[in-house]
């Protein structure tokens, strides 16, 4: 095979899993974001008597651990695990044939709350039960999901901050792209953890008050978390076999400040070199974008990093972010957040940017409600601390 062959693939999306705050599947995720449903509420996982913050976008554990209990081995797993396992088994059950040479999947935490249940047992002098100790390698979750449904392939974990989830799906791209693998699972997940609550807490960078991105009395995030699989493969391979195609990743750019341990660049240049890297890789010129799904976290250095990099490349391009609704899922955000611009760009509308009042960015904001529109392509954006930019751009399989 030629090096022109090997890098003029193109990139399907044959199968999609999602679950989050705003619902379990696309179909329930899309009637959230049609409806602007506000999905923070007070913290049940854990106790937040001593923090500031009180609140976080939650799964329903009802509902996802439904089935968790009735086996032995069942019981030893990581909520986490159950969340994989749910949108790994929705992709499933729509891709078909879709039989992965390769999964990578991006995540920041990973059995996390298995972590910290182990710390404090060591230091009240408990017996270590050996669940604590299997289910804290980040890695876990994802084989336990492959496990269920049969798939054993090498799997790879993206750690890069809140921009793993991005960094996962684009580095499967970039792999199907250049004719490396011709069927790849990728995606993030995170799961809500009180070290990592307090953390952010004690940084007081999450908001006791509503998540209000690129709003002038934005106060700050609002955790939360959720899993989100992608089935990607060769365009002409599952176009060839009939493959159901729901979208097509045509640009992936990533880039790193290299500002400031958790602070972005003000200027917004990382950021834009990321989006400048999609485009071009997309062969787009900005004006042709009718959609950005912003990594908009309510932080005042983010906002306003993101928004400058924005409003210099796009100018007047309709942006919103949806952790407004669903919370900021760390590593699996970047991920949600594709399935999100994906479902936007398959129904022709625009998903709300919630709680959002006033503006001190020039910004086209989706505010509140969301819009019907016509457009072909959409940006997706992740970045993260230490400065790690991811940006993606999906194109409607109509086009």
């Amino acid at each position: 095979m030629n090096s022109e062959s090997r890098t003029s693939r193109r990139v399907a999306i044959v199968g999609a899993g999602i679950v989050s705050p705003l619902g379990f599947g696309l179909t329930e995720t899309l009637q959230s974001l049609r409806q602007a449903r506000d999905c923070v509420t007070s913290v049940t996982t854990f106790s937040v008597e001593k923090t500031r913050c009180k609140t976080a976008a939650q799964i329903d554990d009802g509902r996802l651990l439904d089935k968790a209990n009735r086996s032995r081995q069942g019981r030893r797993l990581h909520r986490a695990s159950y969340m994989v396992m749910t949108a790994l088994a929705e992709l499933l059950e729509h891709a078909r044939e879709f039989e992965p040479e390769f999964a990578i999947v991006g995540t920041t935490s990973g059995g996390m709350s298995f972590g910290e249940n182990f710390y404090r047992t060591l230091g009240n002098g408990g017996a270590c039960s050996a669940a604590l100790i299997a289910n804290y390698p980040p890695q876990k979750q994802i084989i336990d999901a492959m496990e269920k449904c049969g798939i054993n392939v090498p799997a790879e974990v993206i750690a890069n901050a809140c921009a793993s989830g991005t960094n996962a799906i684009g580095h499967a791209f970039s792999a199907i792209h250049a004719g490396r693998y011709r069927q790849i699972l990728a995606g993030g997940y995170d799961a809500l953890s009180e070290l990592v609550f307090v953390g952010f807490d004690s940084l007081q960078a999450a908001t006791p008050e509503k998540c209000r991105p690129f709003d002038s009395n934005r106060s700050g995030m609002v955790l939360g978390e959720g899993a989100a699989l992608f089935g990607l493969e060769d365009f002409e391979s599952a176009r060839s076999r009939g493959a159901k195609i729901l979208g097509e990743i045509i640009g992936y750019g990533i880039s790193t400040d290299n500002h400031h341990l958790t602070q972005p660049n003000p200027d917004g240049s990382g950021p834009r070199r990321a989006m400048e890297m999609a485009l071009a890789q997309a062969q787009l010129a900005p004006e042709q974008v009718g959609y950005i799904n912003a990594h908009g976290t309510a932080t005042v250095l983010n906002d306003i990093a993101e928004g400058k990099a924005i409003m210099e490349l796009f100018g007047d391009v309709p942006v919103s972010s949806t952790k407004s609704m669903m919370g900021h899922s760390l590593g699996a955000a970047g991920a949600i957040e594709a399935g999100v611009t994906l479902l936007a760009l398959q129904h022709q509308f625009l998903p709300p940017n919630i709680n959002f009042r006033n503006s001190d960015l020039p910004l086209n904001i989706v505010a509140n409600q969301a819009r019907d529109a016509q457009f072909d392509c959409a940006v997706s954006n992740s970045f993260g601390f230490g400065g790690t930019n991811a940006t993606i751009v999906l194109r409607s399989p109509e086009r």
